[in-house]
């Protein structure tokens, strides 16, 4: 039974709340902070955050910024800052996780109020992956856990690792699902459920995973129609015998060995509900230009679908009851190949019902300020795992008995 906030008391309790706030950072110059470029993620979770200080709780908020040894690997402090001026009840920064003075922050905290603690992943066993038992025996939890009354999950987009914050505390305090965690679950995890047909539009550069939702959803009967597109679309291409050209295919083989034999096996199976691109964009002299297959190979690598394509997938799109994006059909980040992405995703919002991934899907939503979408993801991975059936173990842990 996975229980919301709906039923938790939160008047007074000191509730440990983990959302993910990951986010892209600016340089900064010599000496200086490291500010957010992009606060979307924490934008995300503010409803869950105001509502629980709202009601009285002691919010001591976990979260983690980059990977160890990576360029985004830093503190917590400009989250702070950013989240005190979203969120109208206080939140405060501690540069500590569980050490006494950040165990006394919590203990201390007036009701109503917030503190967000240091970047989990300042400890080693937050980067390694658990059972829920033993990542409850971890120094993160087994430290925490006493100063907290219960446990919430909003970090959708985390939970499918099995990291001690995401898995341990379950194991060890009453747990609930932030609203954040709540949407996602009622939109992702009832797929099924929506409106058909449905046409899932698998783009960007992830293609083994994208293959792997494609035949997950096809198998399953949870697709009426798949539009290919991005590398993805290149690799379909070249497994229907297309010869895009040998910088196409480079790029391919360079995401994976396996994925022009792993589309051409989906194609033997399922032909009749997977769509190909009909044309591609490539970059010649500076300018666009759109060449039908027809007109392949070319000695410039494919970075977008062309006109011919978009259109007959908007037509597809249009007519669809559930629309899932899930990658671009594009480099949409160049503004001479954002155009098969915008065109795409416009004709989704015209479905009746539209939902997109999160990660680079989510990313170029925001880019190119596009609006009217159902359903916008805060997960990539996650995501990727609930469409292709898979369970999160964030999400099981939250499944607990009902308790008297």
């Amino acid at each position: 039974m996975i229980r919301t906030l709906d039923d938790l008391g939160v008047e007074g309790a000191a509730l440990g709340v983990r959302v993910d706030i990951n986010s892209p950072l600016d340089d900064g110059g010599p000496g200086e902070p490291r500010e957010l470029a992009d606060d979307a993620r924490l934008r995300a979770h503010v409803d869950t955050v105001r509502e629980l200080c709202d009601r009285g709780g002691r919010v001591a908020i976990l979260a983690h910024q980059g990977r160890p040894g990576g360029d985004d690997f830093a503190d917590l402090s400009a989250h702070a800052a950013r989240l005190d001026e979203l969120v109208e009840p206080p939140v405060g920064y501690c540069d500590g996780t569980f050490s006494a003075d950040a165990r006394a922050r919590v203990e201390n905290l007036d009701a109503g109020s917030a503190v967000l603690l240091e970047n989990t992943r300042f400890y080693s066993e937050e980067y390694m992956s658990f059972e829920p038992e033993r990542a409850a025996a971890t120094y993160l939890v087994e430290r925490l856990s006493p100063v907290l009354d219960a446990y919430v999950n909003d970090a959708f987009a985390t939970s499918h690792r099995r990291q001690p914050s995401i898995v341990g505390f379950p194991e060890t305090l009453p747990a609930y699902a932030g609203r954040v965690m709540e949407r996602e679950l009622e939109v992702l995890g009832n797929i099924g459920e929506s409106p058909e047909p449905r046409v899932y539009v698998l783009g960007g550069a992830k293609v083994d995973d994208s293959i792997d939702v494609a035949r997950s959803v096809l198998e399953r009967g949870l697709a009426d129609a798949v539009l290919t597109g991005g590398v993805v679309g290149n690799a379909f291409l070249l497994a229907d015998g297309v010869s895009l050209g040998a910088a196409s295919a480079a790029v391919v083989n360079e995401r994976s060995h396996e994925a022009v034999k792993g589309a051409g096996e989906l194609l033997d199976d399922f032909s009749h509900r997977v769509y190909l691109p009909r044309d591609v964009a490539v970059e010649r002299d500076g300018e666009r230009v759109e060449l039908d297959l027809e007109e392949l190979p070319a000695a410039e690598p494919a970075l977008d679908v062309g006109a011919r394509t978009v259109a007959a997938y908007a037509e597809v799109l249009e007519d669809a009851g559930t629309a899932i994006l899930n990658g671009p059909a594009g480099v949409f980040e160049d503004p001479l190949f954002e155009v098969g992405t915008r065109e795409l995703y416009t004709a989704a919002t015209r479905a009746e019902t539209s939902i997109v991934g999160g990660g680079d899907t989510a990313a170029a939503v925001r880019k190119l300020g596009l609006e009217g979408f159902d359903h916008v993801s805060t997960g990539g991975g996650a995501a990727l795992r609930m469409l292709t059936g898979d369970s999160l173990p964030g999400v099981e842990a939250l499944d607990q008995p009902e308790r008297p």
